[in-house]
């Protein structure tokens, strides 16, 4: 319902007027009687669309996410996935998967700091002059990365859903108070040409979204689902992105599955096929896109020290942002 509840006020007011000038009387009776049951003033024994019994319930839902959702859905439930095991489930390995993990999942938004900056703010608890917010944002996203249980504890209920995406942005945004850490966007946002859900339509699409994610077997069908849902209805103020790659990879670490790192050089080959999918409801180039960068972050050797994994993500041109010239490329054996 564009426009919320004022819009729909307005509609039934200016319905009324006409109604008594037409002698319409009775239509509007049945019009009101349908309007006071979608603003919950009325039974909701008067409706029958399944998404207006859903705004009457209070679970408001955006339809076209549905469609894009749906279409996701049946692509990732014909598609012949395969399992990638995790490269780095303990120890020093795992610790520096998370770094590069939350190092380039902020890097992808614009929180740039050199490999050193970025260890000095992991490791050595240094935060970088004049750049706090930036600094625990990092901080924040390798916290989430390495700990329980936001690591490898994914929600089994769609209640623990919603909670876990709010208590996830909130860690990964928690020195941002002006953008309103774990709470659920008050205002439209937008990327690029894409808009995104509206902000009463966030829990409900977010509900519906959780069903679709329960009703795929394959981990990385899950996974990938997942991180649609949330990036597509962009359900905070900021941190969207992050958050959404962080659930995604929780699914992947439950299942001892290999969780995924977007390298810089892998932007658009991430972005343009979520575009793809959002605007035109193309999925594959989505799901060939994921199950390629998730084969490429498992085949490095994540135990050796982190020098020696830097230089191999070098050679790969993980940290290359000259996408024209550059490609993501496996390492050697």
């Amino acid at each position: 319902m564009v426009g919320g509840e004022r819009r729909l006020n307005q509609l039934r007011d200016q319905a009324r007027e006409v109604a008594q000038d037409l002698g319409f009387e009775a239509q509007f009776k049945r019009l009101d009687t349908v309007i006071g049951a979608l603003l919950g003033t009325q039974a909701a024994r008067h409706l029958k669309a399944r998404q207006s019994l859903a705004r009457a319930a209070g679970r408001p839902y955006d339809p076209h996410r549905l469609e894009v959702f749906d279409a996701l859905f049946s692509d990732l439930n014909r598609a012949a996935l395969t399992d990638v095991a995790d490269a780095a489930p303990s120890g020093s390995a795992r610790e520096n998967f998370a770094f590069f993990e939350a190092y380039f999942s902020n890097y992808i938004e614009g929180t740039t700091f050199t490999v050193e900056e970025a260890e000095d703010i992991v490791f050595r608890g240094q935060i970088i002059e004049n750049r706090s917010e930036d600094s625990h944002d990092v901080l924040g996203t390798f916290n989430a990365a390495i700990l329980a249980p936001w690591r490898d504890q994914p929600p089994r209920t769609v209640d623990d859903f919603l909670d876990w995406l709010r208590n996830v942005n909130a860690l990964v945004m928690q020195k941002r108070p002006e953008r309103k850490p774990g709470e659920w966007k008050d205002k439209a946002n937008q990327a690029g040409s894409t808009y995104f859900v509206m902000p009463e339509l966030v829990p409900g699409t977010l509900r519906e979204g959780f069903a679709r994610i329960e009703a795929l077997s394959h981990p990385l069908a899950r996974a990938i689902m997942t991180m649609f849902v949330v990036t597509e209805v962009h359900p905070f103020v900021d941190g969207n992105g992050r958050t959404a790659r962080l659930a995604m990879n929780c699914v992947l670490s439950a299942e001892k599955a290999s969780r995924i790192i977007i390298p810089t050089v892998y932007r658009e080959d991430y972005l343009l096929p979520l575009k793809a999918l959002s605007h035109h409801m193309e999925a594959q180039p989505l799901i060939a896109s994921l199950s390629r960068v998730q084969r490429w972050s498992a085949a490095f050797d994540y135990s050796q020290s982190r020098v020696q994994l830097r230089e191999q993500l070098a050679h790969s041109n993980a940290f290359q942002e000259d996408l024209r010239n550059y490609r993501l490329v496996f390492p050697q054996s």
